[in-house]
């Protein structure tokens, strides 16, 4: 571990691998401080979905930020992909597209808008009836979707150990298991303090978005958090090869949403939001689980899991990402409200472009002070509670 550096990276995710591959590529000597394991917090739980854009649709993202930034989120997958390429990342990657889903027939209005609104900027988006919709995912539980041929999948976790196998080839230094346990001035630079020793840096990018609190208390006020729980069944071969055979993975647009993917070795990996309650074996969720595969796919019989887990979302009031300057020479990107893999990684590259010298002009969005919202723990009590009554439905 560095004693001194350029660039103190607190986060093994997305946002500071990305900052942490870029910023050595420019010549900065960095160093990635990471609790546990990289890919530990949200990055390695996320559902593996590659979108374009960002929560809210176009024309909204557009008036809120400008034409520049709907853009660069629109060819956001493209860097993801791009990365991947250049550093042979292996993390099953498809680039076959993506579904959002209609979870009744109320669900296709707002599709139809999303699509007219990008097929009006060009994009290569399709809107899918109910018949259509049924091929493309192997089942008539949607009244029909949208399909972007931007977006893709990946394996999380293996995208986020390859960004940390790439950021070490650049000269970039990664400790895992070495949590931050203070953080302070040091003349013109930062002190970071962990069991291991001390880092004395002339800049800090706090990239522990949704997992910010036990380090910068201010930071969270400013979002709030829900979890999103997964499970996967073993891989189920020739029995699953009918669903989603395009290798596109969907989330839907219930209000507790739900996602589904297909990974490398066709296990289907199945997600709602809420907390996850019991494990792969026992509780509400495993029963949730095996009654929505159960309902869209009858044909699978009854299935058993193999793994579960769950993760925080950041979740900003606008559904507009942050970046905010904390302090002259520390900086701290949230609120990606479920776009974690493209979002993580274009500001990731923003960033370290920034420390490297470039115009703050030039990020993404302009940098701003942490601003508390109100009822936080509220808003994100309430989705939780939704999830957990959904759970049990």
């Amino acid at each position: 571990m560095r004693t001194r550096c350029d660039v103190a990276v607190v986060g093994g995710g997305f946002t500071g691998l990305s900052v942490a591959l870029f910023a050595a590529q420019a010549g900065l000597s960095v160093q990635v401080l990471e609790a546990g394991r990289v890919g530990a917090g949200g990055s390695g739980r996320n559902v593996g979905l590659v979108n374009a854009g960002l929560w809210l649709p176009p024309a909204e993202l557009e008036q809120a930020l400008g034409p520049a930034f709907l853009s660069l989120f629109a060819d956001a997958p493209g860097v993801v992909f791009d990365l991947i390429e250049r550093h042979q990342i292996r993390c099953e990657a498809r680039r076959d597209g993506t579904l959002h889903a209609a979870h009744a027939v109320s669900g296709m209005k707002g599709l139809a808008a999303r699509h007219d609104a990008w097929a009006a900027r060009g994009a290569p988006v399709s809107l899918l009836n109910s018949d259509a919709m049924a091929e493309a995912v192997g089942t008539r539980a949607f009244a029909g979707g949208l399909l972007d041929r931007r977006a893709g999948t990946v394996n999380p976790m293996g995208y986020a150990r390859g960004l940390a196998r790439a950021a070490r080839s650049a000269g970039a230094r990664v400790a895992e298991e070495t949590p931050v346990s203070g953080l302070s001035r040091d003349g013109d630079g930062w002190r970071v303090d962990t069991a291991q020793g001390a880092v004395l840096a002339k800049t800090v990018v706090l990239a522990t978005n949704a997992y910010s609190a036990a380090l910068r208390p201010e930071v969270a006020q400013c979002f709030s958090t829900i979890r999103f729980q997964q499970l996967a069944t073993p891989p189920l071969g020739a029995q699953a090869a009918h669903i989603l055979p395009g290798g596109q993975g969907l989330w839907d647009t219930g209000l507790v949403m739900r996602s589904l993917r297909k990974d490398a070795a066709g296990r289907l990996i199945v997600g709602t939001m809420g907390r996850l309650d019991g494990d792969a074996a026992l509780g509400a969720s495993r029963q949730w689980a095996a009654r929505t595969l159960r309902r869209w796919f009858p044909e699978l019989g009854d299935v058993t899991f193999e793994a579960a887990w769950d993760g925080q979302i950041a979740m900003t009031p606008d559904h507009l990402p942050r970046i905010l300057k904390l302090d002259q020479g520390l900086y701290c990107p949230i609120g990606y409200n479920g776009r974690g893999i493209t979002t993580g990684t274009v500001f990731g590259r923003a960033l370290a472009e920034l420390l490297a010298g470039g115009d703050p002009q030039a990020l993404p969005l302009s940098l701003s002070a942490p601003a508390p919202i109100r009822m936080r723990r509220l808003r994100g009590g309430m989705i939780d509670l939704a999830a957990a009554v959904k759970l049990r439905l």
